[in-house]
């Protein structure tokens, strides 16, 4: 029966050894985490700071894309007649080319004898 309760004292002990290891690790990584994220929220603060003084021209962009917004109707029909009188537009396709002399004659006619009427 001692042998038991040596066994199990041992296998307490490494469990309570494995945890603190563990622990020890988990601990670490926390600590690299909650330091990457202090540098984050400072760069957070600076990017907030940064951008106050242009709040007031985002408001002023979006008032003026507002009133873009509802002119692009008419500036979209403007441009359709617009592009209407400028597209260029090809000349109907010429017929073919006649022959400059007339119809062709063949001298193999003569040299058989034919002649078409």
């Amino acid at each position: 029966m001692t042998l038991l309760v040596v066994l199990s004292v041992v296998d307490i002990v490494l469990l309570i050894a494995g945890l603190a290891f563990y622990l020890y690790v988990v601990g670490g990584q926390l600590t690299r985490v909650a330091g990457h994220l202090e540098e984050c929220a400072d760069v957070v603060w600076e990017i907030k700071q940064n951008a106050e003084p242009i709040r007031e021209g985002v408001s002023n962009i979006n008032r003026v894309g507002g009133v873009v917004a509802g002119a692009l109707p008419l500036l979209y029909g403007m441009a359709e007649g617009i592009v209407a009188g400028a597209t260029y537009e090809p000349p109907p396709p010429r017929p073919p080319a006649a022959p400059a002399s007339g119809t062709r004659r063949s001298r193999l006619h003569d040299m058989v004898g034919y002649t078409p009427r």
